[in-house]
C-alpha cells in the first residue's frame, strides 16, 4: 500500500515539474520581443537632383550606414531656432524606408552659413506626425550627400574655415571683438588683485590672532 502511494506520489511531482517547465518555456518565449525591422533604403531628392538617388543598405552598406547617420539621431526638441531662409542654401530631402514603406522624412542643408542645418517636419510618412524641430548637422553632411549623389563641392575640410577656406561653423557676430577681450582681462586682473588682498587680510589677522595667544600663554 505504501509503496503504491509513493509510485503515485512521485508521479504526481513528475507531472507538476513538467507542466512548469512547459509552461516556463511559453511564458520566455511569448515575453522575447520581436525584432525591429532595420531601415533598408534611403532616397534622396533636391531641387538639383534630376532623379531622386536611392541608397540600399544590400548594394552599398557603408554608403547607407554614413546617410543614415546624418538623421538617424535627430530626436527631441531640436537645437536651435529657424534660420534664416537666404542662409539655408540648397535643400535635400532624405527619406529612410523599411522595405517598401517610407517612414521618416528630414530637410538637411548642408551649405547653411555657420555650419550645416537638419529639420525635422511635422508631417512624416504614413500620416504621422511629430514637432518640428531644427538642429545643427554633423560636419560631414556635404561629404556624405555628394558621396550619395548630390551635386555638391568638394570639400578640403570636413571642418568648414579650416585648409581650403569656406564659411565658419562659428559666425563672426558670435565672436567677441578686442574691445571685449580686453574689458575681460581688465576684470580678471581687478579680481585677482581682490582676491590677493583678502588673503593677506586674513593672513595678518590669523598673524595677529597667534599672536596675543602667545603671549597670553607665557
Amino acid at each position: 500500500m505504501a509503496g503504491r502511494v509513493s509510485r503515485r506520489f512521485v508521479g504526481i511531482v513528475t507531472l507538476l515539474v513538467a507542466a512548469g517547465s512547459w509552461l516556463g518555456g511559453s511564458t520566455v518565449a511569448h515575453a522575447k520581443p520581436a525584432a525591429k525591422p532595420r531601415p533598408t533604403l534611403i532616397t534622396l531628392t533636391g531641387t538639383d537632383l534630376a532623379a531622386p538617388r536611392a541608397v540600399r543598405l544590400d548594394a552599398d552598406p557603408e554608403l547607407f550606414a554614413a546617410v543614415l547617420d546624418q538623421v538617424s539621431w535627430l530626436q527631441g526638441s531640436g537645437h536651435t531656432t529657424a534660420p534664416k531662409a537666404a542662409d539655408l542654401g540648397p535643400k535635400y530631402t532624405v527619406v529612410v524606408h523599411v522595405g517598401d514603406a517610407a517612414k521618416q522624412s528630414y530637410d538637411l542643408y548642408p551649405l547653411a552659413k555657420g555650419g550645416p542645418r537638419a529639420f525635422r517636419p511635422a508631417k512624416q510618412p504614413g500620416g504621422r506626425k511629430t514637432s518640428a524641430a531644427w538642429f545643427f548637422g554633423r560636419l560631414t553632411m556635404a561629404e556624405t550627400l555628394r558621396a550619395a549623389g548630390a551635386p555638391l563641392p568638394e570639400q578640403a575640410s570636413t571642418v568648414h574655415g579650416g585648409v581650403g577656406g569656406g564659411e565658419r561653423v562659428i559666425p563672426d557676430e558670435t565672436l567677441g571683438s578686442g574691445e571685449d577681450v580686453d574689458r575681460l582681462l581688465g576684470e580678471l586682473r581687478r579680481l585677482m588683485l581682490l582676491n590677493g588682498a583678502v588673503l593677506l587680510s586674513i593672513t595678518v589677522g590669523l598673524a595677529g590672532i597667534a599672536l596675543l595667544v602667545r603671549r597670553r600663554t607665557r
